[in-house]
Formats: C-alpha cells, structure tokens, sequence
C-alpha cells in the first residue's frame, strides 16, 4: 500500500517537473488559443431567443347531449394527452409552412431555392431555431432562435396565433363530410315525410279518415234521416273501406319518420356545429417579446473551454512525444 502511494507521488512529481520544462510551448501555445478563441467568440453572430407559453384547451366540442361531462368544460385547462396532441400539431409541417412562407425563411436561412436538398435543410435549420416543449406544468413552451431578435418574437406570436387555425382545419377535415352526411340523411328523412304527408293529404281529399273517424261514419250513417244524407255517408264509408288500411300504414310511417327525425335533430345539431365552429383550442399563458440580451454564444465559456482543452491537449500530446523519444532511444 504504501509503495503504491509513494509510486503515484513520483508519477506526480514527474508530471508536474515535465511540465515546468515545457512550460514555455504549453504557455505559448494555450495563449494562442486563448486569444483565437476570443476573437472567433466575437466574430460568431449572436442569436436571440424569444418564448411563448400556451395551454391547451380541454374541449374542442360543444355538447348537445343532456348529459353534460363537467371536465369538458371550454374553461378547463387540458391534460397530458392534449398536451400532446398539441405538441404533434406545432410540429406539423402544416405549421412550418405557413411560418416559412410568411416570413421567407428559406431565403432567411440561407438556402437556395434551387437546392436540390432544400426541404431536408429547411428541416434541419427549423428544427435548430425552434422547439416545442412540454413543461412540468403540463403547459407547452414554444422557443425560437433568430440572429434577428424582432423576427424572433414574430415568429413565437404568429406560431401562437395560427395553433387554433391549423387544429380547426384539421378537425374539419373529418367533421365536415360527417356533417354533409348527416344533411343528407335529413333531408331524406324530410322527403320521404314530405312525400308521406302528401299522399295522406291526397286520401283525405278524397274523403278517408282515421279509425275513430270512419267509427264515427258508421254512426252517422246509421242516424241518417234521409236518403241522401244516406247515400252521402255510404259513399264516405265506401271509400274508407277501400283506402281505410293505406290511410292507417301511411300514418304508422308518418309517426316513424316523424320519430325518426326528432331523434336525429340532436345528431344533426351537433354535426353542424362540430363542422361551422371555429374553437379556441389554447390559453395563453406568455406572448413572446423581443429579447434585450443574446442567448448565444456564450463567450466566456467559449474561451475557457477552447483554452482549458488547449491546455490539456497540449501536454498530452507534449507526453506522447516524449515517450515515443524514449522508445526511440531504447530501441
């Protein structure tokens, strides 16, 4: 134990003499970099960051059923799974798009127009300036970097802004041909009533009644004083003899599509306003501001790590040679 203690001394020792003696090349060259570090930190361009925070919504419906979900509610805030959706959403190309023809991007990116590679760059160069993240809170962070600190925050606001667009186009995407659907079964339901109530007007023109009625006929005909007053109601009783059971199905299928159509009025409404309405889907939390103070780069760390890697390459590769010498002489 205490060779080894004494063994790691000495090796100590002559790493910290091995040093001294070259302390002049390791200075030298550590300074050279210390000071290249400096002037290429100056020379980098400085980036700005701006932030937005939003929430997402719970409800992205309004509800025509009486029974009413108290967590769906436009006020309430939404939870992890909307949180995710709405992180799926910003990271859209749908999103990016419009972002990127908006503000010219792909010429603010500096990227030529015709590069065959110009949507991979893109790609890369959107997903080095902004992010999407979703805090501990259960909210989404949305950061942009810009070397144009205004642009920046233009960005963060407008990506806020056109989050319940997007979403609304999307969910119209499939509410829409529901809700057409739905319209057509409506107005088919309303035809085919329509059509219902036309031939039992027709009936009833020609003098057919419902069952109570045609027991009242019969009364009549049998309280009949006269024969003409006779020959009147056993000419109604005739006719409601030969269509009375027509009359009665076309009543039984007036009362369904009736049903059928009162039934179907929630489904309608609901349909219809699941296409028409335009929701908010977010709550913000934080706008984006133009920022007063780079984010990068950080020129300090820069120097420090540039030199203090110097450093340690230096003697490393000082130590290297060294050693090969030895061998070299050895051998």
């Amino acid at each position: 134990m205490a060779k080894d203690i004494n063994d790691l001394n000495q090796g100590r020792n002559s790493l910290l003499i091995f040093i001294w003696r070259q302390r002049k090349i390791i200075s030298y060259v550590t300074v050279i970099a210390a000071i290249s570090a400096t002037i290429i930190s100056f020379l980098l361009t400085p980036i700005f960051k701006s932030t937005a925070i939003v929430f997402p919504a719970a409800t992205n419906t309004v509800s025509f059923s009486e029974q009413r979900n108290a967590k769906a509610s436009s006020m309430d805030f939404g939870e992890e799974e909307q949180a995710e959706q709405l992180i799926q959403i910003l990271q859209s190309s749908r999103i990016r798009n419009i972002i990127v023809e908006k503000y010219n991007l792909i010429d603010h990116y500096n990227i030529d127009q015709n590069d065959p590679n110009k949507n991979h760059k893109l790609g890369k160069a959107w997903d080095n300036h902004i992010s999407f993240n979703r805090t501990r809170y259960g909210s989404i962070q949305i950061d942009v970097f810009d070397k144009d600190r205004f642009l920046a925050a233009k960005i963060a606001n407008k990506i806020v802004q056109i989050i319940d667009t997007v979403k609304n186009e999307i969910i119209q995407e499939r509410t829409v041909p529901a809700f057409k659907i739905n319209e057509r079964k409506k107005k088919q339901l309303e035809i085919e009533k329509t059509a219902t109530l036309k031939k039992l007007d027709s009936l009833s023109e020609l003098g057919v009644v419902s069952i109570e009625g045609r027991a009242n006929l019969f009364s009549a005909y049998n309280e009949s004083k006269n024969a003409e007053d006779r020959a009147f109601f056993k000419k109604q009783i005739d006719i409601n003899l030969k269509y009375g059971a027509t009359f009665d199905g076309l009543e039984m299928i007036r009362d369904e599509k009736i049903t059928r159509l009162t039934k179907f009025e929630d489904t309608y409404e609901q349909a219809e306003s699941d296409a028409n309405t335009l929701f908010n889907h977010k709550f913000i939390v934080e706008q984006a501001v133009v920022a007063d103070k780079k984010t990068k780069p950080k020129r300090l760390i820069i120097i420090i790590l540039s030199t203090l890697g110097t450093f340690v390459f230096v003697i490393f590769t000082l130590l290297i040679n060294a050693r090969i010498n030895e061998l070299k002489k050895l051998s």
